[in-house]
């Protein structure tokens, strides 16, 4: 695609979703209007949502090594669903939970490289709410794209704090970002992120609140304090297992603090409270109810995870729902227990759930749930599922297969040949619904840069495209940087979009041993540069590595700033690259990221 279309495309999309939410707004301010002679008797509604822990990682689920009291608990005080899907990976199941919609629909079938974004015209869960009247909060992991207006601020969330990656690289006393900004804190990460939502649930408990808690735990890095960690070794498990264990205990433990929270403020029979998790386990060797698969794959361990959802007076206790559900379903549910109505224009793939939450007997529906895994630059390539009441039927590179998971949980035997037309029916179900949601998928590739809400563009270094000898320190992970600028003709460039012409103050992110101080970079954009020296050696350790076990990534360390100056920006889709004029030792540095700040005049 061109950029010129491209550019146009991007921005009719952010004027759409804005003309859109305007609309909303407008209708749930007229509704408030007319209820105001009326109490709001509307409940409140706190998500949380852990990263990586799978069906098996509670008590309640039949696992006699872990202790999840607080998770078991709120189970038995409302509805636990037996056969709830996500997605395989983190990002796809979070665009999915947010806007109700398959995710290859909103832009996200991955989770780094731009495929993790969701395209800013989406409207979510967040959006709606706050359109009808609701304060609404995000404490924990986006992962769905970390520029304006596809970040949480730009999504519906009126208070963000947390961190837009896919993950970050320390638990202890972490840095992260609120509202724009950044902010130091004290503590582990989970535990800091309970803190600021019971914090943000007081100074709300008078108004009607969306609470959405994206914990990143127990995700990598293995990282926990030490007490966690001692208890699971000593039960047996491995490293990597007692560690994660030790997370999912913190977790239960935060939500304790939670749900303690929510009944000292009054709130408990007008807050709706649910937890479920992203994926399926993130280590293969752990107890996940005999299912097969994991985090990553499409087979039924790598996708059923739990949803316990509670809401005091209204959902009996010890309710068991056998139908299929999905993270498709929770707008669509949430929305019509609150009495929000949901705009046909938003063609939702999921349903609401409420007739299995509140009414006596629901009956099991026979619907079908799909799973995709995008692997590499080809969406096409095969890996996906289709799940139905009884069969899962699975497609990868090497196979074409039906299961029968009443007789079969484990996913052992393969039944295409012994049942031709179910294998039929399902394979032909998939490849409907796949061309459907990826007809119109496009990458969002190009970083918007300008707007008056979020002035600071951050251009990380994964996201930029290298020449020469230059490469990534890490994986192409979000916080790994460039490395190896051993030529001084190599170049680092970024697709950016100028959303509106103006004067931006540039800066560099970077580390330069003292031997190797002294090189001419320069920014170049359109035609203007700018240069600057580096002439102040900063050459850091990394931070403590706080890891009980080698984790994935790279660990992360602190960068200094090389200002470069002000330069004047034409609105327009264009390239920023990062050069150097001059060499005089064995490297130019190593480079984080490019900042570009829109200065305002008034």
């Amino acid at each position: 695609m061109k950029l010129t279309q491209a550019r146009t495309q991007m921005h009719n999309k952010v004027v759409t979703r804005i003309t859109s939410c305007i609309a909303c707004m407008m209708c749930g301010l007229a509704s408030a209007t007319a209820q105001s002679a009326e109490p709001d008797d509307r409940p409140n509604v706190i998500l949380v949502m852990t990263d990586d822990q799978g069906y098996g990682d509670v008590r309640s689920h039949d696992n006699p090594l872990i202790d999840t009291p607080n998770l078991d608990q709120l189970a038995k005080d409302g509805a636990r669903f037996k056969n709830f899907f996500v997605s395989p990976l983190c990002a796809p199941t979070r665009a999915s939970l947010l806007t109700g919609r398959y995710h290859i629909r909103t832009g996200t079938v991955n989770v780094s490289n731009n495929l993790e974004i969701m395209r800013a015209e989406e409207t979510t869960i967040a959006e709606l709410f706050k359109a009808n009247g609701y304060s609404t909060a995000l404490f924990g992991k986006w992962h769905n794209g970390e520029h304006y207006p596809h970040n949480p601020n730009g999504q519906g969330f009126d208070e963000f704090v947390g961190f837009c990656a896919g993950h970050t690289g320390n638990y202890f006393d972490p840095i992260l970002e609120h509202n724009g900004g950044t902010i130091e804190t004290r503590g582990f990460i989970t535990d800091v992120l309970t803190d600021k939502a019971m914090q943000w649930i007081e100074a709300n408990r008078n108004e009607k609140f969306f609470c959405y808690i994206p914990y990143n735990a127990p995700h990598t890095p293995y990282q926990v304090p030490d007490a966690y960690y001692e208890k699971y070794n000593a039960r047996g498990l491995n490293v990597k297992n007692a560690t994660i264990y030790g997370m999912v205990e913190n977790v239960d433990y935060n939500m304790g603090r939670l749900l303690k929270k929510v009944e000292e403020l009054g709130l408990q029979e007008d807050t709706i409270v649910l937890f479920l998790t992203d994926n399926g386990p993130n280590t293969p060797d752990r107890y996940n109810g005999g299912m097969k698969g994991h985090k990553g794959q499409v087979d039924e361990g790598g996708v059923r995870v739990p949803l316990f959802v509670r809401w005091s007076g209204h959902i009996k206790p010890d309710r068991v729902v056998d139908g299929l559900a999905a993270h498709i379903d929770l707008l669509p549910t949430l929305a019509d227990l609150c009495e929000i109505e949901v705009p046909d224009s938003l063609r939702l793939d999921g349903r609401s759930l409420r007739a299995s939450l509140l009414d006596e007997q629901s009956d099991p529906s026979d619907r079908m749930i799909f799973t995709h895994r995008y692997w590499a630059k080809e969406l096409q390539l095969p890996n996906g599922a289709a799940r139905s009441l009884r069969y899962r039927y699975v497609l990868t590179a090497r196979e074409e297969s039906l299961f029968d998971l009443v007789e079969d949980p484990g996913q052992k035997k393969d039944i295409s040949k012994e049942f031709p037309k179910q294998f039929q029916r399902h394979r032909a179900a998939y490849r409907d619904w796949f061309a459907d949601v990826s007809k119109d998928w496009e990458l969002e590739s190009l970083i918007p840069c300008g707007y008056r809400e979020f002035p600071i563009t951050h251009l990380h270094a994964v996201q930029s495209t290298l020449s020469g000898t230059l490469k990534f320190h890490g994986r192409g992970f979000h916080h790994d940087w460039i490395v190896n600028w051993v030529e001084a003709d190599d170049k680092i460039t970024w697709d950016i979009d100028v959303v509106e012409s103006g004067t931006y103050r540039v800066a560099v992110k970077y580390t330069c041993p003292r031997k190797d101080t002294g090189s001419k970079v320069r920014i170049q954009v359109n035609g203007n540069g700018l240069t600057s020296v580096v002439d102040r050696p900063f050459d850091p350790a990394q931070f403590p590595n706080h890891d009980r076990a080698p984790r994935a990534g790279e660990l992360e360390k602190p960068w200094a700033t090389l200002e470069l100056g002000k330069m004047e920006m034409e609105q327009g889709i264009t390239k920023l690259v990062l050069s150097a004029d001059r060499m005089p030792g064995t490297q130019v540095m190593e480079v984080r990221e490019v900042i570009l700040e829109r200065v305002f005049s008034d």
